[in-house]
């Protein structure tokens, strides 16, 4: 069974970091992209980061450049996403997302062909 499943997530106050997980089962991390997308209360899921299935090239919303990283350990098949100066407006039910290695474009826009069920950043002071 194909599968992505995020951790991590928790309440923060502004100005922390924090790390999100996600684990995938089921699937041959080498051959896919990944990517994070978040949905805030009353919003629509937005793109945040991603990194092509070599690892080598990453790209991220513009809100979050210089705060978020994405990366990426084949071998215990995993996504990271560290955010960094986190402020309210990240607050939102963060999805980790897989996409076929030719489908890179598609995954940007939200076309993946795996998601997971989505972990939770409260951002309060």
């Amino acid at each position: 069974q194909v599968q992505l499943v995020e951790s991590g997530g928790g309440l923060v106050q502004p100005g922390d970091s924090l790390r999100l997980s996600c684990t995938a089962s089921g699937l041959t991390m080498r051959s896919y992209g990944m990517a994070w997308f978040r949905q805030a209360p009353g919003k629509e899921r937005e793109f945040v980061a991603a990194i092509t299935r070599s690892g080598t090239n990453t790209d991220y919303a513009d809100v979050v450049k210089g705060r978020f990283t994405i990366s990426r350990d084949d071998a215990k098949s995993m996504v990271f996403l560290n955010m960094n100066i986190i402020s309210p407006k990240d607050a939102a039910v963060y999805y980790c997302a897989a996409a076929t290695g030719s489908n890179w474009y598609g995954l940007l826009k939200g076309n993946a062909e795996v998601w997971g069920r989505g972990t939770l950043v409260t951002v309060s002071s």
